[in-house]
């Protein structure tokens, strides 16, 4: 009976001790939970945008020998001496950033510097900035071209015109997207067949110059004028110092 009453105790006691011991698990302060609180992935750090480099140099003698004959003659109204190489970083139409030339007469080479700068801010799109190609009379095969290239500085006759030095001659204007800112004639007539779903100026589509758009005010804030204004005709691609 003894041994009994011992051992119904002992059971008794380790009842007690095992329920302690689950209180004292049941009201532990609940520790931080490290499965729920994984550091997470540093978030990728953003491309920077790219910045407008530009630059105004001399015509160094490797550019000049390949001014003459391409956009440069003897008689041209202004010497290479006065012309300046102004670079500049542009948008192309799939959104890439490259850097083309202008050739320019010094006396406005700055201005043009900033007008550029002015246009890559805006993100506008221009096709190619180049060189201009050698002039030649035109022919009827070129109602077929397709070549769209910004360009400035070309020794050569105003356009439909076989004497009389064009603006380009001096070095202060500049041609812009020549198929989305078509040469109009009076009677609605273009140069190429490219340009004909450009002739609506209704139209906003990339790389058209409007009145008012960042391109015409950037080229009004230095005093060019701009063909798309003219009356008898329009020559939305053309921006000069003299407005002609």
């Amino acid at each position: 009976m003894g041994g009994v009453i011992r051992r119904t105790a002992a059971l008794a006691f380790a009842a007690l001790l095992l329920g302690a011991c689950a209180n004292a698990v049941g009201t532990r302060p609940a520790g931080p939970d490290t499965t729920a609180t994984s550091t997470p992935p540093p978030s990728p750090t953003p491309s920077p945008s790219p910045t407008f480099v530009g630059s105004v140099r001399w015509i160094d003698p490797e550019l000049r020998a390949e001014l003459i004959g391409r956009n440069w003659h003897r008689g041209c109204p202004v010497p290479i001496r006065d012309l300046r190489l102004v670079t500049v970083s542009y948008w192309t139409f799939g959104g890439r950033v490259k850097r083309g030339p202008l050739i320019i007469n010094e006396t406005v080479a700055d201005d043009v510097l900033h007008v550029f700068h002015q246009i890559f801010d805006a993100h506008f799109p221009i096709q190619r900035i180049a060189l201009a190609a050698r002039w030649r009379p035109p022919r009827p095969s070129d109602w077929y071209g397709t070549a769209n290239v910004t360009a400035s500085f070309n020794c050569r006759p105003v356009t439909g015109y076989t004497t009389g030095f064009s603006q380009h001659s001096y070095g202060w204007a500049i041609d812009i997207n020549p198929t989305q800112n078509p040469y109009e004639t009076g009677d609605g007539q273009v140069l190429r067949a490219v340009d004909l779903p450009y002739v609506d100026r209704t139209q906003h589509l990339p790389g058209m110059i409007h009145r008012h758009d960042v391109v015409a005010r950037a080229f009004a804030a230095i005093g060019w004028g701009w063909g798309g204004d003219w009356h008898s005709l329009k020559d939305y691609m053309h921006f000069s110092l003299t407005g002609r």
